[in-house]
């Protein structure tokens, strides 16, 4: 069973991906709450290709890689990628008249709520439009 996670951003598509794919930016954006963030990211977007970022709690006491290997891409419209742990990612992006809206499909993990899930994803997906919508030009 797939959870999904969605939100709408009023950005134009090329600015968007930027942002999402770039480890400049991800590093910006990518975390839960105020008190984690990613000090590193890097990123391979291609079929085969990589991806790697490290969350951690900004007080240094927890840090976990988030790691993938790409197996679509679609340039604008689709990623989807494997985690390192079995479990399948795909996100969405779909043109509407007044933005974007980005969705992900996860497989959620077995030792986590699937509601905490569901809120840590979505949470990091509305740091990204907040990211996305103050740095759109």
């Amino acid at each position: 069973m797939m959870i999904i996670v969605q939100t709408k951003i009023q950005a134009p598509i090329a600015i968007i991906w930027d942002l999402w794919t770039k480890p400049e930016h991800i590093i910006q954006w990518n975390a839960a709450s105020e008190d984690w963030h990613t000090p590193y990211a890097e990123n391979d977007l291609k079929v085969g290709g990589k991806f790697k970022s490290t969350m951690a709690s900004k007080d240094g006491t927890m840090s976990f890689d988030f790691v993938g290997t790409y197996e679509v891409i679609l340039d604008k419209k689709l990623i989807a990628y494997t985690i390192e742990d079995g479990r399948s990612v795909m996100v969405v992006f779909d043109e509407l008249e007044d933005g974007f809206e980005v969705r992900e499909y996860f497989e959620p993990e077995s030792v986590h709520p699937e509601e905490l899930q569901y809120q840590g994803w979505l949470s990091i997906l509305e740091n990204f439009k907040r990211y996305v919508e103050n740095n759109r030009s």
